[in-house]
């Protein structure tokens, strides 16, 4: 696993020189195939902050261990509204909400707490019909309505790219939804902050953070032996 950080990691820096960037790019984990072992060993030993779950079964059961560790735990898979209640009080971030439904049960769910839940729109960059996510055109609409959820904060945007046979492929998607976001972010949302743009996994981090990604969800590469 450290050998498999290490590369990672310096594909990463490595990718971001390419571009002519000089800002981080958080690498968080996708840890549905990882135990909590494994998961434990990152934190202590190889200096990971933020894991990604995007089962809530999964998470469920390994809360205690993760949050007991003082690790961020981001909710990165598909959400169904029933399930919002077990994790609302658990998760630092919610990177796929994509329906007005969704955000009503979380604005509900986090009242309840009394908190103010973090969330990434998901964007379905390749207008996939198997994919959930909001198409690019919708998006600009549906984070204005946002504004009307207290309990809600938008921090940015998550996108998960079509399977490309070709590098290049990866940067015409991305590239278009950087553009995309931080024309939103700018000219709709008078947004201060500087948007989270979450997207790239296994095999497109590289091409993800040479398009502007702040955010890389890698599960794959980091576990494989």
């Amino acid at each position: 696993m450290d050998r498999n950080m290490a590369e990672v990691r310096g594909r990463i820096d490595e990718a971001r020189r390419r571009a002519g960037r000089t800002d981080e790019v958080l690498l968080v984990p996708a840890i549905k195939s990882a135990d909590v072992d494994e998961v434990l060993y990152m934190r202590e030993h190889l200096g990971i902050t933020d894991v990604g779950e995007n089962r809530v079964q999964q998470l469920m059961e390994r809360y205690d261990a993760l949050h007991g560790a003082g690790l961020r735990i981001h909710f990165i898979g598909a959400l169904q509204t029933n399930k919002v209640k077990y994790i609302i009080d658990k998760v630092c971030m919610i990177h796929s909400l994509d329906s007005l439904r969704l955000a009503e049960t979380i604005q509900k769910q986090a009242q309840k707490h009394g908190l103010v839940m973090d969330v990434l729109v998901e964007i379905n960059s390749g207008a996939e019909e198997s994919k959930s996510g909001l198409l690019l055109h919708e998006v600009a609409d549906f984070c204005t309505s946002l504004s009307a959820f207290s309990a809600i904060r938008l921090r940015g945007f998550m996108t998960m790219a079509p399977k490309c046979d070709k590098k290049q492929d990866y940067c015409k998607f991305f590239a278009q939804t950087y553009q995309q976001c931080l024309d939103i972010w700018t000219k709709k949302l008078h947004n201060i902050d500087i948007p989270i743009i979450s997207m790239g996994m296994s095999d497109s981090f590289e091409e993800a953070v040479a398009e502007g990604a702040t955010l890389v969800r890698v599960g794959r590469r980091l576990f494989e032996k």
